[in-house]
């Protein structure tokens, strides 16, 4: 519970007691002026359900992040893995290729 739902609770309560002894007395003022309060303090309390809700979204979108930023971080090291594989796999296949060709011009002017 935040302050505005703790103060709109109380201004609730506030304004039923106001306005339960303004009709009791008889004082129309002081029993509207509880039910305002009333009004008022279930506003405040509104809003402070609405930040919580905005707070848990926060910190759920928060954590979410995190996660992605994280497996996104791992696929990445990943990928990178595979490209530096397959560029020294791609050179070893090159220099097979050049040192058979190599080899066979070699032979075929008798230097093997």
């Amino acid at each position: 519970m935040n302050k505005s739902t703790a103060a709109g609770k109380f201004d609730q309560v506030k304004g039923k007691v106001k306005q339960s002894v303004g009709e009791a007395i008889g004082n129309e003022r002081m029993a509207n002026s509880g039910a305002a309060d009333q009004v008022k303090g279930a506003a405040k309390e509104a809003w402070g359900h609405t930040k919580d809700a905005a707070n848990a979204v926060h910190d759920d979108v928060s954590a979410h992040s995190e996660e992605h930023r994280a497996s996104a971080k791992v696929r990445g090291e990943e990928a990178a893995h595979n490209v530096r594989e397959s560029i020294t796999n791609a050179a070893q296949n090159v220099k097979h290729s050049v040192t058979g060709h190599a080899d066979k011009v070699k032979h075929e002017h008798g230097r093997l």
